[in-house]
């Protein structure tokens, strides 16, 4: 075994992507892999100081969406430039977008699964950004990626997760299991 420095290195992480409106109504968006689920409705995301964080301090509705492998290079390029000097860096992404049904927040039509989520708390909050916990109202799912049984499968996403330690990409794969199920043959 080989022993490394301590390190965020939660496997795997989402690769999100925050959807706010800019004081003037432009849809924004930022890459973020610090989140995750904090309750059966809810999520918490970390942010630092961004265009994003400051269009949430003037209206608490965003949307989340996830990466995918198309998605890929416009999702990284929206974590590298800054809507602080790019407030339309969206045109460079080729994304097209919406208004949410139940937030004032731009849903990018080119992702599988969208959240329409609304911030509940911030946590910590600083000159460097807070902690948001964040209700989940809606959920959009194009219809190209329902299941048989007309819920999201997520299979059909080819979603990709953050690879903190060498900074990538990574596809995520088939389904290996059944949870809740699988186990059981250990009883």
């Amino acid at each position: 075994m080989k022993n490394f420095k301590p390190k965020a290195w939660m496997l795997p992480q989402p690769v999100l992507i925050i959807g706010t409106y800019n004081e003037n109504d432009i849809p924004n968006a930022m890459n973020a892999a610090w989140g995750g689920q904090w309750d059966m409705n809810e999520i918490m995301i970390s942010l630092g100081s961004h265009a994003t964080t400051a269009n949430l301090n003037r209206c608490g509705d965003f949307t989340v969406a996830f990466a995918t492998k198309d998605t890929m290079v416009a999702a990284d390029y929206v974590g590298i430039v800054s809507g602080k000097t790019t407030p339309d860096k969206i045109k460079n992404t080729g994304w097209q977008s919406v208004k949410g049904e139940t937030v004032n927040a731009p849903v990018f039509t080119c992702f599988p699964m969208t959240m329409e989520c609304r911030i509940k708390e911030k946590l910590y909050e600083s000159e460097t950004g807070y902690y948001i916990i964040a209700e989940i109202l809606n959920i959009v799912c194009d219809e190209s990626y329902l299941a048989e049984d007309g819920k999201p499968d997520v299979e059909k996403m080819n979603l990709i997760t953050f690879d903190p330690v060498h900074n990538g990409y990574i596809a995520l794969g088939s389904r290996a299991g059944n949870a809740f199920h699988d186990g059981k043959e250990l009883k």
